[in-house]
């Protein structure tokens, strides 16, 4: 890209991102005839006019801020010229007010999956081994590290054995009212569509988070793949029968052999594409990724919903000022309250901490050219396309066979919105970047998608997609949100692996605790 660019959003727009590899020099003249006045980045934004203290400083047509000092035109427009304005309040706003009409539904695509005894699917066979309490972390990953070596291949149709390792269970306020949240997390996470039904526990024995309270019996039906009712099945490294380390790593692999031998039965089956449950998220973000990688994966969130799947946005901060587009979007006026309710809740939730939402937006974010949050906002939004929104899932809550696209209520950090993601039930993630994430996770696929080419080029192995071909003209959102839904099929089919799963790069699991601790 040797000719000077910048990109807009709107035609109202008064500042424009420095589209170049490298930025552009001072003195860079562009064929509109503006000149910079100062060097600046790549992503990052540039005054399209002169903008006189107190001016809004306008991005996606919104208000993303207001000039601090006068600000001529061709001058660099970073944060520390930028008063960001106020929170849109949660009164007052639009309810279920758009209405798009119907599209077309989008028939004959399918994928591969394994069908479960409680009709959903999923896209890999995995052992998962759930585990009551941080403490016995060690022992199950030791348990865990065997039994990949030592009987995983005598069951050749099991993708492999994870551990749902975490940093809860003890030392916490058990009754807490907010306690609920962590809890039905580790459990819905249990019965992610991936794992088949098969729920296997690791228990200390004197933790606060006993196995019945994490699987309440009668309350959380287990089955095997028969559909037949099960018992809990719960390993306690405490019980009088383990002597020693050994008797209790072989005790976990004898209870895995069990669910591994059912597992090893699982076969692929044609399903439609309705069966997808994806969730996408963004890391790491820069100016570039409401340009391309998000519209892109917007795009393909509107082909899921016409084909009949779930898919679900998330990020509380990162849709905080956009509330008013989700309330108007909203499919009812209920689930446009079930909206405010959850933002609401965490509004007062970052209240209580001393901080508000500006927190979100990262040094790299900013050095990625993000000015703040309200600009980071309006690009994050742009995940969850132009469908209506179908429905809300609270944070740790499970789908309950929603359809459509959903607000799954998440905080924004990477890792605790991919957890909670995984409790709703999703069995495929999708992840943008633009200043680069290894991010993975080992209970689902994780496709990563690239805002910018010059990621994509030094990141070749770790990026799934490159959406920077559409800032360069090389290709539009429609071209990679289609290259991404047949991508998204194939993964789900197992006939492609994402690069996250080829170098196993597997994060832990961040539970969302907001109660307090002892």
């Amino acid at each position: 890209m040797s000719e000077p660019l910048y990109i807009t959003m709107h035609a109202a727009d008064n500042v424009g991102i420095v589209a170049n590899d490298g930025g552009l020099p001072e003195g860079t003249a562009f064929a509109s005839g503006l000149t910079l006045r100062d060097k600046i980045p790549q992503g990052h934004k540039v005054a399209l006019v002169d903008l006189p203290a107190g001016t809004p400083v306008r991005r996606y047509n919104v208000t993303i801020g207001y000039a601090e000092k006068d600000i001529p035109a061709g001058s660099w427009v970073h944060e520390r010229l930028l008063r960001m304005p106020e929170a849109r309040s949660l009164e007052d706003l639009p309810l279920a007010t758009v209405r798009p009409g119907a599209p077309a539904p989008l028939a004959g695509y399918t994928f591969e999956g394994y069908r479960n005894a409680d009709g959903t699917v999923g896209t890999r066979n995995l052992l998962a081994i759930t585990q009551s309490v941080q403490c016995v972390a060690g022992v199950t990953r030791f348990a865990v590290d065997r039994i990949r070596a030592e009987l995983l291949p005598r069951y050749p149709n099991v993708d492999g054995v994870v551990a749902l390792e975490h940093s809860y269970g003890c030392g916490v306020a058990i009754d807490a009212p907010d306690a609920v949240i962590p809890i039905r997390t580790l459990r819905n996470i249990s019965l992610n569509p991936n794992f088949g039904g098969e729920v296997m526990v690791v228990s200390l024995g004197c933790e606060k988070l006993q196995p019945e309270r994490l699987m309440p019996p009668g309350t959380i039906p287990i089955t095997d793949l028969r559909g037949e009712p099960q018992a809990l099945d719960v390993v306690c490294l405490q019980d009088e029968e383990h002597v020693g380390f050994m008797s209790m790593v072989e005790s976990i692999m004898k209870q895995a052999e069990v669910h591994l031998q059912r597992l090893d039965r699982r076969r692929r089956e044609t399903v439609p594409a309705s069966e997808l449950v994806v969730g996408v998220q963004c890391g790491g973000s820069d100016a570039f990724s409401g340009v391309t990688a998000n519209p892109a994966v917007g795009f393909c969130a509107d082909l899921l919903v016409r084909a009949g799947a779930t898919i679900m946005f998330s990020e509380n901060t990162e849709v905080r000022d956009g509330v008013a587009q989700l309330t108007s979007r909203a499919a009812t006026p209920e689930v446009a309250q079930d909206i405010i309710r959850e933002l609401g809740w965490y509004d007062e939730y970052l209240k209580r901490g001393s901080v508000d939402r500006s927190a979100n937006t990262t040094p790299g974010n900013k050095k990625g050219g993000l000015s703040n949050i309200v600009e980071k906002a309006m690009g994050s939004i742009v995940k969850s396309g132009s469908a209506p929104i179908a429905g809300v899932v609270p944070p740790g809550e499970k789908l309950k066979g929603q359809k459509g696209l959903i607000y799954a209520a998440t905080p924004a950090s990477d890792f605790i919105c991919g957890t909670l993601q995984l409790a709703a039930g999703m069995n495929l993630h999708v992840f943008t970047t633009g200043r680069g994430t290894p991010y993975g996770l080992a209970e689902v696929p994780v496709i990563k998608v690239a805002t910018r080419s010059d990621l994509a080029r030094r990141w070749h192995d770790l990026m799934d997609v490159n959406a920077g071909t559409i800032a360069e003209g090389r290709a539009t959102i429609e071209d990679v949100g289609w290259e991404l839904f047949r991508l998204m099929l194939d993964v789900a089919s197992g006939r492609k692996k994402t690069w996250a799963e080829r170098w196993k790069l597997h994060n832990a699991l961040v539970l969302f605790n907001p109660a307090p601790v002892t």
